[in-house]
């Protein structure tokens, strides 16, 4: 059966929103799901889903169970291991040999042709400004390449702030995040 990764946003930044890893494996595994793998303390979650499920029904089922365990809201987006495999093959720069240079936005709902305008004029702002970073949205995924880091990056600031805006908002993984979470959902797969 394919596994589903689920991405959470905003939690065990700076000490607040805790969630420790053994007990979202718990509200994980208490939902039904089986083989769950938690990975670094961000939120990240691979599993074999309840046999049926969409991932939307996933997202939603994992948002309603960790917020009654820990009293707060937290943004789930789930994705298949195929969806993650499409992400780690459209990767607008596979040269990129830093994997801490390369970030990817996963958003519940694909992003559209206003993001991506959006996130182009972004680039054009800070590259006027002598930015190297780059971004690109990718049938509705948004890349970023930040060649001196992220907290160096004007435009993910930038990008940040139309994250905020947005009504379909986005968490982001490093590209070392993202390749091992594609690693642990297709093990095992046939």
């Amino acid at each position: 059966m394919e596994r589903f990764v689920a991405l959470l946003t905003g939690i065990n930044v700076g000490g607040h929103r805790r969630v420790p890893m053994a007990d979202l494996r718990e509200v994980v595994a208490e939902l039904g799901h089986t083989d769950v793998v938690t990975y670094i303390q961000s939120g990240n979650v691979v599993f074999v889903p309840v046999s049926g499920q969409s991932t939307t029904q996933v997202a939603d089922g994992l948002a309603s169970g960790i917020e009654t365990k820990f009293g707060f809201a937290v943004h789930v987006v789930v994705l298949s291991a195929g969806q993650l495999a499409d992400v780690v093959v459209r990767n607008p720069w596979p040269e990129v040999s830093e994997p801490k240079q390369l970030h990817v936005g996963f958003s519940r709902e694909p992003l559209g042709a206003e993001t991506a305008a959006r996130v182009a004029e972004a680039e054009r702002q800070t590259a006027a400004k002598g930015s190297k970073d780059e971004a690109r949205v990718v049938e509705g995924v948004l890349y970023l390449h930040t060649p001196d880091g992220l907290g160096r990056s004007e435009l993910a600031v930038q990008l940040s702030r139309l994250g905020q805006r947005s009504s379909a908002p986005t968490t982001m993984r490093n590209w070392a995040t993202v390749t091992k979470l594609h690693h642990l959902a297709s093990a095992g797969q046939g």
